[in-house]
């Protein structure tokens, strides 16, 4: 694979991360508010919603340092 098709692959992973965090911020928003007007017992599904979106952040952020990490290493 061609370092260059690398840098492409970078900025879809960082633009998926980022869309990732900020739907998982508004999520975590929703979820707050939530959460105060009415206190229950357990996670509401704003909550877990929130936990996907932040898991599927960390799975992006894993996957560009790999990408880096290999373009590192093509480039020695």
């Amino acid at each position: 694979m061609a370092k260059w098709m690398l840098v492409p692959i970078i900025v879809v992973l960082m633009g998926y991360v980022v869309v990732s965090l900020v739907r998982g911020v508004v999520t975590f928003l929703r979820a707050s508010r939530e959460e105060i007007d009415n206190p229950g017992e357990g996670p509401s599904p704003n909550q877990l919603r929130q936990n996907q979106l932040m898991f599927a952040r960390v799975k992006y952020q894993g996957l560009a340092v790999l990408v880096v990490i290999i373009l590192l290493a093509a480039s020695r």
